[in-house]
């Protein structure tokens, strides 16, 4: 089984700009406007001879409206099945 990577961080700080970059396409959505992600999406990739499979995760926020509540249990679901997190900030 591949390692899963976790990509988590607030809003708007690159984190699919960061998965874009490390797939080496563009799978993520990326936009000026924050919270256009808001499910996690993961892509099975290699980078430097290494596989593994790297989720992208909407931003997370401690609190917020209902919305930004969902946002951040996703993240935080991809935070529990990760091998590896790389907290953005």
């Amino acid at each position: 089984m591949k390692p899963t990577v976790a990509v988590v961080g607030r809003p708007n700080v690159g984190k699919s700009t960061l998965v874009n970059r490390i797939i080496g396409r563009r799978e993520a959505i990326v936009q000026e406007q924050p919270g256009v992600t808001r499910d996690r999406k993961s892509v099975d990739t290699d980078w430097a001879g290494r596989e593994f499979t790297l989720t992208d995760t909407g931003g997370w926020l401690a609190g917020g409206i209902a919305l930004d509540r969902q946002v951040s249990k996703q993240a935080e679901r991809a935070i529990a099945d990760a091998d590896l997190i790389l907290f953005i900030v």
